[in-house]
């Protein structure tokens, strides 16, 4: 399995909205979903082993990114035909097992993936609170396998130092992951 990984930070790109249906039972757009002090966009999976293998770090991240005003939400643009484990129901049993403090959204035509350029899960969007992307980077030193005890946590501190200042680090380290899954 080959990785990929996304193009630097396009800073000031500008956030593209969206509706999309979440495991919650409710639609969310990125109005909803956005902090006073930032917004996440995060595209992940269920199956992805760069998401598992970060995926408590993810939602530890996210908990501390939110009391701190930052708007966090996941998509999966996955094609559930191909790859059942992320279907919408999927989605649900793990957003739920996982107790995930944010909502898991699905993008069933894979319309917003194709909008934000998403290249792979896990890919990691970090906008400002005017909407401006800030930060395109990676969660920390993780890759198909967690990063080791203190690793330095590269998304929470780029996000902090966007919601205290407006501006994301100039220097940024790529996430690593699968490719998202297209439909036919």
């Amino acid at each position: 399995m080959a990785a990929l990984t996304p193009p630097v930070c396009d800073f000031g790109w500008p956030a593209p909205t969206f509706s999309l249906r979440a495991t919650d039972g409710n639609t969310h757009s990125l109005q909803d979903v956005s902090g006073q002090n930032g917004t996440l966009i995060m595209f992940i999976c269920n199956h992805c082993p760069y998401v598992l293998a970060i995926l408590d770090r993810m939602i530890r991240d996210a908990s501390d990114l939110q009391a701190m005003g930052i708007g966090v939400a996941a998509i999966c643009s996955n094609d559930p035909i191909a790859y059942p484990a992320d279907s919408f129901d999927n989605m649900a049993r793990m957003a739920e097992a996982r107790g995930f403090p944010f909502p898991y959204l699905h993008d069933a035509d894979q319309s917003v993936a194709r909008a934000y350029d998403a290249v792979c899960t896990p890919d990691f969007f970090g906008f400002n609170a005017a909407g401006g992307l800030q930060y395109r980077g990676q969660l920390d030193a993780s890759h198909m396998q967690p990063a080791p005890p203190g690793a330095k946590r590269d998304l929470y501190e780029a996000m902090k130092q966007v919601a205290e200042t407006g501006q994301g680090p100039r220097d940024q380290i790529p996430s690593m992951g699968c490719s998202i899954k297209w439909a036919a």
